[in-house]
Formats: structure tokens, sequence, C-alpha cells
């Protein structure tokens, strides 16, 4: 084998893994996500895992890359270890398809019609038909199913290049000397470990096993632990995917690991103990081809996951053995956990992962004013601190899944993805303001306890009035927001008109206190404070329902037109509602109002009537 076979080679291995990436990505384009949509929605028993990763495996060509997912899945919390493990074991069968997809090369020429059936002749039409599909396609779609193609023939071709630069091996007695040191079975095993954990690829390290199968050197005495090696070396970029994942990743990608050390072990120990007691299967020797290689990987795959089916939950729990869930693990298992690095070339997923993620922090934004406005009644250093440590994590929402949303607009989206995604984005900046506002409200609440004052009982009855039509609101828009409730979401701008004019109302009556000499100074810009947080809150309120109500209209154009009918009072619904909710929270009489919201139960009977401490009267 002359400096020319080598370079040959070379190049051929370089075109081999070149059109298996090609070929795996494209059909990950053309799938569109679904694969992995489906691949984490369907795991509801064992059985169901492996047919799933068996099925995605043979599409994306890679075990590898189906067991990274799904360490990604479990990583995030969408997924649980036990679900994992049928995956697992289904994408270690299905990655045996592609050497049958490369025993295609060991057809033969013929000199009759059959030669129209060789691979030269079916790798030159796949060529072709992919190269004009790639060129003349407009839509996506088909592109991408040229690609597909293209990268299958890129391939073959270096499947092929491969073949014919080894062939002049086979009359190289130092090659064969070297190979027969493979068939003993811990060296073949360490050889091809070493080999697939370099490469990354099991798949692309039985393909160059097949194309060394030319040479006719390669008996089955080699190839058997070869294959065992290959197995467990595809572990290597799994447990690599784990780097820096939470405790339940880990337990996921060691899985990997785990599952095939175990199965190799079974098979070693069984057949090299079989074929010692029988003094030597005669089958041991026999002459591999590319055929028989993918054979013996499809039933040594699928025998080892059948061998392992029972113990499922003996796996399981020597995972957890071997990463026990210490105090923090649940603390750091959270929601922005969800936001894995490994989605983001799967927009559905993403977007899915983002939106509970940001309801998530809907929710919290919510909690951090009801604990505020609790501080008012009654005041304590836990609560406040409460409200801080609230406010700090949805400033850390925001950070996160700012920069996650902005990464997935990198994607190609469609334009619902694209609506969402925006919706998600102008939401973020709000939802995290309310909490501002919540702290703002903390610290006026603390200044009013720090300094021992209070409002009077007419102040306090206005507040319980407007404190009440804030949670109506806050609940209708996180509500409207998390549902996509484009019906409830019209009812947030009447409400947000109304809160405008009870503030208005309300520093108007302190202004006339002030001057009546019942209330100082002091206790004016306090309460000018919290109303003024209040009435942002509504204003955040409605920029949010706002974002909802854009999404669901046709066209945003649509959607200012609706607002600007709002604004002008012109939108009869918008009018009835408004006088609606004046009537509910109506100043006139603070003391009967406050009565018919508790009868309506909308106040709770035990709420106070008025403000307790010193100050006005």
């Amino acid at each position: 084998m002359d400096i020319t076979n080598v370079i040959s080679l070379v190049g051929g291995i370089a075109l081999f893994l070149f059109g298996m990436s090609v070929m795996g990505d494209a059909l990950k384009r053309v799938a569109g996500g679904k694969l992995e949509v489906v691949l984490y929605k369907l795991t509801s028993n064992p059985l169901k895992g492996i047919l799933l990763g068996t099925g995605v495996t043979a599409v994306i060509q890679s075990s590898s890359a189906t067991s990274i997912m799904v360490v990604g899945f479990v990583n995030s919390g969408m997924m649980r270890v036990h679900q994992a493990i049928g995956i697992i074991m289904g994408a270690i069968i299905g990655t045996s398809v592609t050497g049958w997809v490369l025993a295609l090369n060991s057809l033969g020429n013929g000199t009759s019609w059959l030669s129209l059936f060789s691979t030269e002749v079916l790798t030159g039409i796949v060529a072709a038909i992919g190269i004009i599909l790639r060129m003349a396609a407009k839509k996506d779609a088909t592109k991408g199913i040229g690609d597909v193609l293209l990268g299958f023939a890129v391939l073959m071709y270096g499947m092929t290049a491969m073949s014919t630069a080894v062939e002049p091996l086979r009359e190289s007695e130092t090659f064969i000397n070297a190979l027969t040191a493979f068939s003993n079975p811990v060296i073949g095993i360490l050889i091809g470990l070493a080999f697939t954990a370099v490469i990354q690829s099991a798949s692309a390290a039985v393909g160059i096993l097949q194309a060394l199968a030319v040479t006719g050197a390669i008996t089955f005495d080699i190839a058997l632990p070869m294959i065992m090696g290959i197995a467990i070396g595809a572990s290597v970029p799994v447990l690599l995917s784990s780097v820096g994942a939470t405790v339940y990743g880990k337990r996921t990608a060691f899985l990997y690991l785990i599952i095939e050390t175990f199965g190799v072990i079974i098979w070693s120990v069984l057949f090299y103990g079989a074929n010692a007691v029988v003094g030597g299967f005669g089958f041991m020797g026999i002459t591999m081809n590319m055929v028989s290689i993918a054979f013996l990987n499809t039933v040594f795959r699928l025998i080892k996951v059948i061998a392992l089916v029972p113990f499922t939950g003996l796996l399981e729990g020597l995972v957890e053995k071997m990463f026990p869930e210490d105090e923090d693990a649940l603390a750091r298992h959270q929601d922005m956990d969800r936001l894995e690095e490994r989605f983001l070339n799967t927009p559905p997923l993403a977007i899915e992962q983002s939106r509970l993620v940001i309801n998530s922090m809907a929710d919290k934004s919510k909690q951090d004013i009801m604990v505020a406005m609790e501080l008012r009644k009654e005041y304590s250093e836990k609560k406040y601190r409460k409200v801080c440590e609230l406010e700090d994590i949805i400033d850390q929402y925001e950070d996160k899944l700012g920069n996650y949303l902005m990464r997935i607009t990198a994607a190609d989206l469609t334009v619902a993805q694209s609506a969402k995604v925006s919706k998600y984005l102008h939401s973020l900046t709000d939802l995290e303001r309310v909490s501002d506002h919540a702290r703002n409200l903390g610290e006026c609440f603390r200044e009013l306890n720090d300094k021992k004052i209070g409002f009077s009982e007419t102040a306090g009855r206005e507040l319980i009035i407007m404190e009440t039509a804030i949670r109506e609101i806050l609940t209708n828009t996180i509500e409207a927001y998390k549902n996509e409730d484009e019906f409830l979401a019209r009812k947030i701008e009447p409400l947000e008109e109304v809160i405008d004019n009870l503030c208005d109302e309300m520093k108007s009556h302190h202004v006339r206190r002030l001057k009546e000499g019942t209330c100082t100074i002091n206790q004016g810009f306090i309460f000018n404070d919290i109303l003024t947080n209040y009435e942002r809150v509504a204003d955040h309120c409605s920029n949010i329902a706002f974002a909802v109500i854009e999404e669901q209209e046709d066209s945003i154009s649509n959607a200012h037109e609706y607002l600007d009918g709002l604004k002008d009072m012109t939108d009869e619904t918008f009018s009835r509602r408004y006088r609606e909710y004046t009537a509910q929270y109506d100043l006139n009489d603070p003391e009967e109002t406050i009565r018919r919201l508790k009868l309506a139960g909308v106040i709770q009977q035990n709420e106070p009537s008025g403000a307790a401490g010193r100050g006005e009267r």
C-alpha cells in the first residue's frame, strides 16, 4: 500500500464522515423538529420508548445524537430518568441501520441488466437527483430532500474510495498479522473503543470496519470484539454532553455508558465462556463481508437490549447511587434549567420550553406583588425579604430568557413561531418591571413601619379598593397570558383605565385632606408613591394583554386599530366593561363598596375595613 492509497483512504474517510454528517443534518431539517418533539412526548412506557428511540436514531443516523437530546430533555425536566432508559436502548438498536445502508456498497458490477443496480450506478442516480432538487427547488423542504440525497451519495462515494484504497492490503502480511492481534477480545474491544472515541460515531466506525472487510482479512473473531469496543466508545460524546448538567442529566448520560458496558460484559462472559466450553466455535475464523458485519452488529445490539430490558429499574438505581441527589439538587433543577442549549437547533422545543419558563416568571411576578401588598396590612421583615428575593429571581429570569429567545430568533422560524418569540420578548420587560414595582411597594411599606406612619380610615378603605382592583387585573392578565386567552385579555384595558382614574381620584382626595390638615407631607409622599406603583403595575398589565391580543390578531395593524378604538371609547364592549368596573370600584362611598366586594367574594370577610396605625385621622 503506497502513499497514493493512503491519501485515497484518508480522502475516502473524510468524504464518508462528511456525507454522514450532511445526510443526518438534512434529515433533521426535513423533519422540522417533529422527530424530537415526538421523542419527548411519547415515552409513556419502556417498550414505546425503545421503538421511538430506534426509529428516530434510524432516521438521524446517530445513537449519540439521540442520546444527547435525551440528556437535554432530562436535564431540563421535560423527561424523567426512567423514561430515558427506553429511548437510549432504542437508540443503541437504531444506530445499526446505518450498517445495512452501507452494505449496499457490496453490490457488485455485472455485465447484464443487473449492473444497473450496482452501487456506482445507484449512487450516481441519487447524486444527480439530489443536485437537481438542491439547485432547482424553491421550497426549503424539497431542497432539504436534495441535501439528504447528496449526503447519501457523498457517503457512498467515500465508502467506495475507502474500499478501493485498502484493497492492496489483502496482499500485505504485515497488515494481516496486525489484525490477528485484534482477535484477542480485550485488545479488540480496546481498539474499537479508542477509535470510536476519537471519531465520535459508532455508525462511522462500523462503516470503516465494513470497508476493511473487502481485504478479506476481517474474520468473525476480529469483528466481534471490535464491534463491542465500538459500542462502548460511542458513549464518549454523550458523556461529554453532560458536562455542567444537573445530577439528572449526568445520570442519563452515564446510563448510556452503563448499558453498553454491561451489554459487552454479558456478551463476553456468555459467548467466550461457551466458546471455551465447546472447544471453539467453528465459525470464529470465517471471513466477514459488509453484509455479515452489518448483521453481526445488529444481532449484538438487539440481544444486548433484550437482555437488559428486565433490569431497567436496577440500572436506574445504579446511576442514582453514582450521582446521589444532595440538598441543593432540587434547587438547581429548577425552571430555568429548561432553557437547554441542546434545544436551540430544534425551535419547536426551544419555544415550548421558553413558554413554560416565562409562564413561571409571570406567576412569580404576580406572587411578588401579592406578598408586597400584604406588607401594608401586616409588616414583617421576613415578607419584605421574600419580596426582594422574588425580584432578584425574576431579574435572573429576564436575563436568561432574553438571551435564549434572541438565540432562537437566529433559527429558521415559521410565521407562527416568530409571533410567539416576539410576544415573549415584548412581555419579558413588563413582567420584570412588575416585580420592580413590588420591591418599590415593599420599600414604601417598610418606611411606613419604620416611621410608625399610618393612614386614615378613609385612605385605608380607598387603598383596599385599589389593591382589590390590582389583584383582579394582575390575576386576569397572567391567566390570559398563560392560556393565550384573547377574550380575557380584552378585559384588561377597561380595568386599567379605571385604575388610572382611581389613582387620580385618590390623589385628589389626598390633596383635599392635606389642605384640611388631616394629612402630613410625609404621609403624602409615601401615599403618592404607593399609588404611582399601583398605576405602573396596571400599565404593564395592559402591555402584556396587548401582546396576547396582537398574537391572536391576523395582523399587527388590526391589533393597533383595536387599541385605538379603546382609547377613543368607540368600542361598545370596552365602554360596557369600563362602566361595570367603574361601578365595582366606586370611591364615592368606600365603606359601601368594600361591603359589596365582600358579599361578592372578591374581598375576604375578615379583611379590615380601614388602615390601622398612627397618622391621618
